[in-house]
């Protein structure tokens, strides 16, 4: 008779148990888009995916293809037979310029350094100040900032070439510097981001004794970390691949872009024998940025996601 018994709990145990799941899958839910639309999906994301690629992609090839590729027509997107004599080339040009290789590369890291970290500095501060306080002409200000995003650098030009002239900064380094102090789009990035962080944390800092200084470092920046990133990645790319010919004149000044623009000839009057060498600086200037992106990436993705988000 216990056995019967102890069968029958057993029974109801495992039936209990299974509706209990039912009601759990039930309460589950399930996307609305079904196996044909998940396909289309992931096809659409691909093409996409190939279609941002391609520069890239037919960059890295074109970097190694051999001269009766080069003008092949209609051009081909991977190479047929891979050669390094695009990039031994490039090399055995530089060597033979009377400022050294290396000096390039110092001049354009000093710069590219420099600048990004006095970028994100100052853009850094402005942004927690403007977000964080209100103080006359704030909001005038951020829409000043805003509205500084809509011209090119083409159109201030020759202001920034007087300023700088006026300063007597016209052939050295801080030409370059001082100005990317100012980028706005690293302003306006940390600003909306900075938004996100709630005002309650701050104060409640405030209470526990931590000055402005102490708040900015160990509590607001560490949770802007991926907004500084982003800044980051625009203004190395933007100070890397800029020659500044219009602001630096001496040759041991110059950065490696302008050096580079110097071996393959001007888009005027280019030099047909140095398409290859040519397509090998492309590559080599993309390097940086890029691995910058990739070890950037996620980081990047969760600013653009997040960047509208407010209290």
């Amino acid at each position: 008779m216990t056995k019967v018994m102890g069968k029958t709990s057993l029974r109801q145990g495992e039936i209990t148990q299974r509706a209990k799941r039912k009601r759990v899958n039930r309460n589950v839910r399930r996307p609305n888009r079904s196996l044909s639309g998940d396909i289309f999906i992931v096809f659409l994301l691909c093409v996409f995916g190939f279609f941002f690629a391609f520069p890239l992609i037919f960059a890295i090839n074109h970097a190694f293809k051999p001269m009766n590729e080069l003008f092949m027509f209609p051009p081909r997107l991977f190479v047929i037979n891979p050669t390094m004599n695009n990039l031994s080339d490039l090399f055995i040009l530089m060597s033979r310029s009377w400022v050294t290789f290396s000096r390039y590369v110092f001049n354009t890291v000093f710069i590219t350094f420099v600048g990004t970290v006095g970028h994100l500095m100052v853009a850094s501060m402005g942004a927690y100040a403007v977000s964080k306080y209100t103080f006359p002409g704030s909001k005038a200000f951020f829409n000043l900032v805003i509205i500084t995003l809509m011209f090119s650098g083409f159109v201030t030009a020759i202001p920034n070439f007087l300023i700088l002239a006026q300063l007597g900064w016209i052939d050295t380094f801080w030409a370059v510097i001082i100005p990317s102090f100012a980028f706005p789009m690293g302003f306006f990035l940390l600003k909306q981001f900075i938004d996100t962080v709630p005002m309650s944390l701050v104060e409640s800092a405030k209470i526990d004794g931590a000055g402005e200084w102490r708040i900015y470092t160990r509590i607001v920046m560490p949770l802007v970390k991926p907004a500084m990133l982003t800044a980051m990645i625009f203004s190395v790319q933007g100070l890397w691949n800029n020659p500044q010919a219009n602001l630096i004149y001496t040759e041991q000044l110059k950065t490696l872009p302008f050096a580079l623009q110097q071996i393959v000839g001007s888009p005027h009057t280019p030099n047909i024998a140095r398409a290859g060498v040519g397509a090998a600086v492309a590559m080599v200037m993309m390097i940086v940025p890029i691995i910058l992106f990739i070890v950037a990436q996620s980081n990047i993705l969760s600013t653009m996601a997040n960047s509208g988000i407010k209290e």
